[in-house]
């Protein structure tokens, strides 16, 4: 299409959104009259898709990290004919166009965006697929210039850098305002160039209301053998008088009248016949064999069978990737590593990088696996948050959990990850205790969808299983039960062992206790749970290596509310200290000798 032409549609999708925004009596309107030109070069004359296959393995992809100019890609969607919504329906209950994008009615929409700094990562993610699986699309993200405050941003700058994905190009919206007045930068061109230079990115300057300015720059970036950027130089507001590079008017709707005269400036004409470049037909080639798990009988942590069961994984399906944020000799996914290279990416200690690469992996069809320490997971907590509404379908795996970690000391120590997790909509939380169970439940992540989210642990433990044991999402084991029971210990993890060990104790004194394992704490069959309890003596201790809020403890009281069950929780209260694992869970109240005493204090 001619430059005039894509002027015309700009023009257009500035109508757009503003009768969108002035009919929901809210959004963005500024912010998108200052990208109008950028999305318009990028949809309907750069970018190669499909406009009736979101799907189509070798569309280019197109991330609005900018979430807020929501109804400017709503408008380029329609006016591409890749959706049939009613455009003046943005924002209503009924409609699909929500305030900001977020993936469900709309395919195009792969990743949710409007919390600012995330688009990136998401983006080094798909580009890095396309990379691995050598697939021809490209991978653009827009960003708005007050969202490069955000430090996750370069994370995925040196990423993208360190895995030279030239396939990947950013585009700056630099209007030089932000929600509440000036950017950092401003509109200094010069100051962003050195900066994205110095990450090893190719820049290119254009300005953003000039089709062909923009064209050239997005014809360098294509010829590029680095990632790329384009500073794009605009004015928000774009077009109308009214509140043309002026501050107060960020996520502010024109009233009915100032839109009539604005849009004087915009009137309605015939649109140029659309005609977009579309990817040749293909097929995703993916390699798959039989999966042979190892057999385990000695002691052995679950950390490390985590890592030697997603190895086997990966030899028997070349979509499996495996990140780490480089701790993989403590995580064990190095083990991936060390069988199968290719599948594996180190993502170095950029934890919230690594999550916003995972989805963007995971949505261009790889069963990924990220793995930090469970404590270091805590930062990504608005990346997970994201992924989650992204309807995010990958595994998370935190290791080095609790107090059970030993001398290491308080920082290292994942005391507050369940309760992460479990607040997230879309998740699950699994916690094995042993190898088989391990292996059990990470068969079961792949099989099911959203996050999931898989704890493990540093202290070598027995095996309490056996291979013909059965697990189910939502479900518990029950390791020990006998029909005088009268008392259930409960534990995750960790505390299953120490849980044996007060059975013990408990069988020494004549108490009959039942012991069960929470694999899964979220979901969680309550129903199941309460029937087991009643038929014996309806008293329940929990252990858990976690802080009381947000965790098991704090689950199962609400759950069991309703009943006349009893329970009492034990958990870690305080900040902990360095100490062999033995002396911590003793002195935190978790261990055997405290679940017998709590159980004693029932009877």
């Amino acid at each position: 299409m001619s430059g005039e032409e894509l002027s015309i549609i700009a023009n257009r999708l500035r109508r757009d959104s503003l009768l969108m925004t002035t009919a929901a009596g809210s959004g963005h309107a500024s912010s998108c009259l200052s990208c109008a030109e950028i999305i318009t070069t990028l949809l309907f004359h750069e970018m190669s898709y499909d406009p009736s296959n979101p799907g189509h393995p070798d569309n280019d992809e197109f991330i609005l990290s900018k979430g807020h100019a929501a109804p400017i890609l709503y408008a380029a969607l329609f006016r591409a004919k890749c959706i049939n919504e009613d455009l003046l329906s943005l924002r209503k209950l009924t409609s699909n166009l929500e305030g900001h994008p977020i993936p469900g009615a709309i395919p195009w929409i792969k990743v949710a965006t409007g919390s600012l700094g995330q688009g990136l990562s998401a983006g080094v993610g798909m580009a890095l697929a396309g990379k691995l699986k050598k697939r021809s699309f490209r991978t653009y993200v827009l960003l708005g210039d007050s969202e490069l405050s955000e430090g996750s941003n370069y994370e995925a700058l040196q990423l993208a850098t360190h895995y030279s994905l030239h396939n990947l190009c950013a585009i700056v919206d630099v209007n030089g305002l932000g929600q509440r007045g000036a950017t950092m930068l401003g509109t200094k061109i010069d100051a962003y160039k050195k900066r994205f230079e110095s990450f090893g990115w190719k820049v290119f300057t254009a300005d953003g209301h000039s089709i062909q300015s923009l064209m050239t720059a997005f014809s360098g970036a294509k010829a590029s053998k680095t990632p790329s950027i384009i500073l794009a130089k605009t004015v928000k507001g774009k077009g109308v008088a009214l509140m043309e590079g002026k501050n107060g008017w960020h996520g502010k709707a024109l009233t009915p009248e100032q839109l009539q005269k604005a849009l004087l400036k915009f009137p309605e004409q015939d649109l140029p016949p659309v005609r977009i470049e579309v990817p040749e037909p293909s097929e995703e080639r993916e390699k798959a064999s039989d999966l042979v798990l190892s057999s385990y009988k000695e002691d052995i942590s679950t950390r490390e069978v985590y890592g030697r069961t997603l190895a086997e994984f990966s030899k028997s399906y070349d979509r499996i990737i495996a990140i780490d944020a480089e701790v993989s000799n403590s995580t064990f996914s190095e083990e991936v590593k060390k069988n199968t290279p290719k599948q594996f990416v180190e993502a170095y200690i950029a934890e919230q990088n690594m999550i916003g690469m995972a989805l963007g992996l995971s949505k261009k069809g790889y069963k990924v696996f990220a793995s930090s320490f469970s404590a270091f997971l805590t930062r990504a907590h608005d990346q997970l948050r994201m992924a989650a509404y992204s309807m995010g379908n990958f595994t998370v795996c935190g290791s080095h959990s609790g107090v059970s970690i030993g001398e290491d000391g308080a920082s290292q120590m994942g005391l507050e990850d369940i309760a992460l997790f479990r607040s997230l909509p879309n998740t699950i939380v699994l916690y094995p205790c042993d190898a088989l169970s391990t292996q059990k439940l990470m068969l079961l992540s792949q099989t099911e969808q959203g996050i999931k989210y898989i704890r493990t642990t540093r202290p070598k433990t027995p095996l309490l299983y056996d291979p013909e044991d059965e697990f189910a999402i939502g479900d518990f084991g029950v390791v020990r039960e006998s029909p005088k029971d009268k008392v259930v210990l409960v534990g995750a993890g960790i505390t299953v062992h120490e849980a044996m060990k007060a059975h013990a104790l408990l069988a020494e004194e004549r108490v009959a206790a039942a012991v069960v394992d929470l694999y899964s704490i979220k979901p969680f069959n309550t129903k199941e749970f309460i029937e087991f309890v009643k038929g014996r003596g309806k008293k329940v201790v929990v252990a858990e290596d976690h802080y009381k809020e947000g965790g098991i403890g704090e689950m199962l009281c609400s759950e069991l509310a309703d009943t006349d069950i009893k329970i009492t929780c034990l958990s870690v209260s305080e900040v902990p200290h360095s100490g062999t694992c033995e002396e911590l869970l003793d002195k935190y109240g978790i261990n055997a000798a405290a679940i017998v005493e709590a159980a004693r204090k029932l009877l």
